[in-house]
């Protein structure tokens, strides 16, 4: 008799050959471009859906305080809920090591509620984002999956348009934002990458990134933008969007060369503090984005080739 945990994997998932299928998510490949290229030589698959356990939580103006869990194989769920078919959908994606009840996504979701009538969803992957970084890479991808089936089961179920969703990502949260959007042939309306993640994904296919293709609109804020070797930036440096804004270059955000010690006391918290210090460039793009909502004018941009064109 096959131990126990072999034949739970067996239930879960279908291999074949270099892919592996996971019901009606698809089936996941390990061949360029998502393994064995320069940028990926590991070839990896994807965890099984039930090992990430992706939560959809959905606040609204009605539950601005406490989620209603959704789910995308039981439509029921949200039928039941507070969820509108009249209001835009915003789904906030967070990045590596990160969980969806993080302050900041609930924060950003009630900065929208003072401005709009809006469904906000929080996708809490946090099981396939605490591993190693190149695991969570390739987690993405169900994760992307599984929003892309959340999404098509509004359209084809309740006939909610998906140009009326926009995917929030920050960090690897915005490649799995991007995947969602490749997966319903770009017909979501509108992505917002919050300083994509660089490792694993700059200079790779459109395919394993985000692109203008992924949505009909695009946008992107890059805040750290400085190559990860020597000088561990976080986040891309190419342009991924219809539209990229690279604040203050790009590079060094204003505030971030406090030392430890300030930064966990401004914070009030040692756990909060120790990664804004470790990688305060990289979480200042989603303050930014929270802070635009509020304040849709206090950020100019410029069109510009390049910072040192704009310094000229």
């Amino acid at each position: 008799m096959p131990p126990t945990w072999i034949t739970g994997f067996l239930l879960l998932a279908t291999v074949r050959g270099m892919e592996i299928c996971y019901g009606p998510l698809g089936c996941f490949s390990d061949e360029k471009p998502w393994g064995g290229t320069l940028q990926r030589p590991l070839k990896m698959f994807p965890w099984a859906p039930q090992d990430i356990d992706t939560q959809f939580l959905l606040f609204t103006n009605e539950n601005p305080n406490n989620y209603q869990r959704i789910s995308p194989t039981d439509l029921s769920t949200i039928e039941a809920s507070n969820f509108q078919l009249g209001r835009k959908t915003r789904f906030i994606i967070h990045g590596f090591i990160d969980k969806g009840e993080e302050s900041w996504l609930i924060d950003m979701c009630k900065k929208m509620f003072q401005v709009e009538e809006v469904n906000c969803i929080c996708v809490d992957w946090r099981r396939g984002a605490r591993t190693q970084y190149t695991q969570a890479v390739h987690n993405i991808r169900v994760v992307g999956a599984q929003i892309a089936f959340l999404i098509q089961g509004l359209s084809t179920e309740l006939g909610y348009g998906p140009e009326n969703v926009h995917l929030i990502g920050h960090s690897l949260g915005a490649h799995a934002a991007a995947e969602a959007g490749r997966r319903l042939e770009g017909s979501v309306g509108r992505i917002t990458g919050l300083d994509p993640a660089e490792p694993c994904f700059q200079g790779t296919s459109e395919e394993v990134r985000l692109d203008p293709s992924d949505a009909m609109f695009v946008d992107v804020i890059h805040t750290d933008i400085a190559p990860i070797v020597p000088f561990l930036g976080f986040g891309m440096s190419q342009k991924v969007g219809h539209l990229d804004f690279y604040p203050n270059g790009g590079r060094q955000m204003p505030g971030c060369q406090k030392n430890i010690l300030s930064t966990i006391i401004d914070i009030n918290g040692l756990w909060e503090g120790t990664r804004d210090f470790a990688a305060c460039n990289h979480l200042r793009s989603y303050k930014y984005y929270a802070s635009s909502i509020l304040n849709p004018d206090g950020f100019l941009g410029y069109p510009c080739a390049s910072y040192n064109e704009f310094e000229e």
